[in-house]
């Protein structure tokens, strides 16, 4: 089924709370920004669900309504890319401008309104840190000795910056912003084309890493001067 056949039973007070909660959740695996987990640990914080979206109808209507709005101004911002991107290949550019964040791959980041709620992202930053700590690490079997130290490090250094962040309330300092960008930046340089068995756990700390990235960006836009 669709977004909007989702959404429109998550609104429908015929459909019992559970189908309704259900249907949410259904609603995030089809557009889901910021990943689903993290989209769903954003939206749990900012709809302000008490106790929780499993009972709370109200809640769960402030959550889909954050979610429609994020949507339709993706959908606009799609739309934007593409009439530019028609004009540049009339005029000869046939690859979109080195970081444009609409041009594809699309990485975590929560489109509209006057930019992203800061508890939502911590929120979303938290529940992605827990996931990551689970995440397994390469097979150390794949690589030598030192570049296993290599991998260690950044864990460690990809943690750290988290519990930074975390600690700071989503309002981290110069040097976590910049050791974000870097973690990101390392992971880039590791992952291989085509090594599957090293790439899949790496690229894992990357989604975790970039949504990171976003999130110390985000705050540091929204509060300056």
């Amino acid at each position: 089924m669709s977004f909007g056949t989702y959404a429109r039973r998550v609104r429908d007070e015929r459909v019992s709370s559970v189908r309704r909660y259900r249907a949410l959740r259904c609603a995030v695996s089809e557009y889901g920004p910021l990943g689903f987990h993290a989209t769903w640990a954003y939206l749990a914080a900012t709809a302000v669900p008490a106790p929780d979206l499993r009972r709370d109808t109200a809640a769960l209507l402030r959550a889909l309504d954050i979610l429609e709005a994020s949507r339709a101004a993706r959908i606009e911002e799609i739309a934007v890319f593409a009439a530019r991107r028609r004009v540049e290949k009339a005029a000869g550019v046939r690859v979109p401008r080195s970081g444009d964040p609409l041009a594809p791959p699309w990485r975590p980041r929560w489109p509209g309104g006057a930019g992203p709620s800061r508890l939502g992202l911590v929120a979303a930053v938290a529940a992605r840190r827990t996931a990551f700590l689970e995440f397994p690490h390469p097979d150390p079997s794949l690589f030598s000795d030192g570049l296993g130290h290599r991998f260690a490090e950044l864990h460690g250094r990809l943690d750290a910056c988290a519990a930074a962040y975390l600690a700071a309330l989503g309002q981290p300092d110069g040097p976590t912003r910049d050791e974000s960008a870097g973690i990101v930046a390392d992971l880039h340089r590791h992952l291989g084309p085509g090594f599957a068995p090293l790439n899949v756990p790496l690229l894992q700390w990357l989604r975790f890493a970039e949504l990171l990235d976003y999130a110390v960006k985000a705050t540091a836009v929204s509060h300056a001067p």
